[in-house]
C-alpha cells in the first residue's frame, strides 16, 4: 500500500481538494486499496475546521465527492507512517521541514514535481480566490504522481 500525506498551510484548501481528487482518480481506476491518503497542515490556525466552501464547491461543480474532512496538524510520527509527503509549494517545504526535523528518506515532494513543471508551486485559493486554477494544478499534479507510481510500478 502507498501511503500519501498532502500537505499546505492550513489544511482546507489545497492538501484536501488533493486529498480529494487523488482518492477520485484511484478509485476510478480501480486501485483504491493500494492506496491510503490523507492530508494536513504545517500550521495551527485551521485545527477542527472543515473543508474550505470554495474547496467544496469546485469539488461539487466537477463531481468530486467531499469527505468530511477535519484539519489537523502534521507531526513527526507522519514522516514514518507515510512514503510520500506532498507540498504545494516552498513555504509548505520550510514549514515542514520544521516539524519533521529533515528528509532523510527523501519523501518530500512538491506536487507539481510530478509533472513537467518541477519546482512549480500550487497558489493557495485562499489568497487567490481562484478555485478553478487551484483543481486544474491539483488534478495536473496528482495525474502525474499516478502515471509516476504506475511507471516505477509500485502499483502492482
Amino acid at each position: 500500500m502507498i501511503k500519501i500525506l498532502f500537505v499546505c498551510h492550513g489544511n482546507i484548501c489545497r492538501s484536501t481538494m488533493a486529498e480529494m481528487v487523488l482518492k477520485h482518480l484511484v478509485r476510478e481506476r480501480n486501485i483504491a486499496d493500494c492506496f491510503y491518503i490523507d492530508s494536513a497542515a504545517t500550521s495551527r490556525e485551521e485545527i477542527g475546521n472543515g473543508v474550505h466552501y470554495g474547496t467544496r464547491r469546485k469539488l461539487a461543480e466537477v463531481g468530486i465527492p467531499c469527505e468530511d474532512h477535519r484539519a489537523r496538524q502534521v507531526t513527526k510520527k507522519d514522516y514514518e507512517k507515510f512514503d510520500y509527503l506532498i507540498v504545494m509549494d516552498l513555504n509548505n517545504v520550510r514549514n515542514l521541514n520544521r516539524i519533521i526535523g529533515s528528509d532523510p528518506d527523501g519523501k518530500v515532494y512538491k506536487l507539481l514535481d510530478f509533472t513537467e513543471r518541477t519546482g512549480a508551486s500550487i497558489a493557495d485559493p485562499w489568497y487567490t480566490g481562484n478555485f478553478d486554477e487551484t483543481y486544474r494544478d491539483v488534478l495536473e499534479g496528482c495525474e502525474g504522481f499516478l502515471k509516476k507510481v504506475s511507471e516505477n510500478g509500485n502499483l502492482y
